[in-house]
């Protein structure tokens, strides 16, 4: 008997791109999307509308706000994904077909993000390959590190998938620039209030 899976996404006001998110993961055994209070559009109802259980949680912290979805997961299998990512259709099939063999003695596995940017998908570079740990037992994995980029952590043996996770993340170049700004005084924040200084 195959093992059941939960797709854990977070989101803030992604109305433009929770559907395609959560589309692909339509065939999962359980759905969690844990919405930030502080959204203002349409991205609740929206999920709701596809079939998944909604969390509007207060923010404090990209790290926070992913762990709490996972206390949520009642699932055997993890499946953690923002909203701006989505599934190929070749990476759920192998996702299906390691679940089928129960993880093959594996405890995680990492996908491949590619990134659509200025009108393609970029396969060079830092961009790709981007290898995320992803998809894990429940209760073995945690995100770990340092707000707004953290990885999860997992005890076990992890192996890698082939077939790509889908990122959507810049509407466009200054999407992209405000979204580094943003991200560099969350970042510098967590060090300083961990103590550390430059």
């Amino acid at each position: 008997m195959t093992p059941s899976l939960c797709a854990c996404v977070i989101a803030r006001d992604e109305e433009d791109r929770i559907r395609r998110c959560l589309e692909s993961v339509a065939w999962v055994d359980e759905c969690v999307v844990v919405v930030d209070a502080r959204s203002r559009d349409g991205t609740e109802r929206i999920a709701r509308e596809l079939g998944a259980r909604v969390v509007r949680r207060r923010y404090d912290g990209n790290l926070e706000q992913k762990n709490a979805a996972l206390e949520l997961v009642e699932a055997a299998w993890v499946l953690a994904l923002d909203a701006d990512e989505a599934l190929s259709p070749e990476l759920a099939r192998r996702i299906r077909a390691a679940l089928d063999r129960d993880g093959e003695g594996c405890d995680g596995f990492e996908l491949n993000r590619v990134t659509w940017h200025l009108g393609r998908w970029i396969r060079h570079g830092d961009f790709y390959p981007d290898w995320q740990l992803r998809l894990f037992r429940a209760g073995c994995g945690r995100w770990a590190g340092t707000n707004p980029h953290g990885r999860v952590r997992v005890e076990g043996p992890v192996r890698r998938l082939s077939g790509d996770l889908e990122h959507r993340s810049y509407a466009d170049l200054a999407d992209q620039v405000g979204r580094i700004r943003e991200f560099s005084r969350i970042e510098a924040e967590a060090l300083h209030a961990a103590g550390r200084t430059t």
